[in-house]
């Protein structure tokens, strides 16, 4: 089980591993050595990964914003993805989270498009399992990667897990794209 940060002052457990802040620090440091901007577009983190982002001093040289689109309707109003693949194949969808970071990536002019969408219990959601996840990013030149990820435990562990794994798959792009 990974170490958990205390809030301060509240002697609650932060929802996500102190290491998601390290590894948010070393997208924001490859973000900037690539001259890179990113956007988030979150449902089942409900802007837990924004809120790690931000959490770094200096990240607005490098986050431009994020969407939180939990209802189906926001992710095709506000993110673009297609109504018909959302009445198709439903929310969890490889192919909507990758049109979810291609929408963010769009909508708000940056560079990546970070995308996470899932079933974070307690119950099963259209057929979907408890901690199936996908984790989609855009990047420049219509570079995109979509993984599919089954995290156990809780919800808050589900959660916990979809922003360590989504930061670092972002990191893994802004290194392949400044490697090229």
């Amino acid at each position: 089980m990974p170490e958990f940060a205390q809030e301060a002052g509240t002697g609650q457990v932060a929802l996500v591993p102190a290491a998601a802040h390290e590894t948010a620090a070393a997208v924001h440091r490859l973000l900037r050595g690539a001259g890179a901007t990113v956007a988030t577009a979150e449902s089942l983190t409900g802007g837990l990964i924004g809120a790690v982002l931000t959490g770094v001093a200096g990240a607005s040289a490098t986050y431009r914003g994020g969407a939180i689109a939990y209802a189906s309707d926001l992710k095709s109003g506000v993110l673009g993805v297609s109504r018909e693949l959302l009445e198709r194949q439903g929310a969890v969808d490889p192919d909507v989270a990758r049109s979810m970071a291609a929408g963010v990536r769009d909508r708000l002019a940056s560079d990546f498009g970070l995308a996470v969408t899932g079933v974070a219990g307690p119950e099963p959601q259209d057929g979907r399992p408890v901690g199936l996840v996908y984790i989609a990013v855009a990047g420049p030149g219509g570079a995109q990667e979509v993984r599919e990820f089954v995290f156990p435990g809780d919800r808050y562990q589900v959660r916990s897990s979809t922003v360590v794994q989504a930061l670092g798959m972002l990191a893994d792009s802004v290194k392949a794209h400044a490697g090229k």
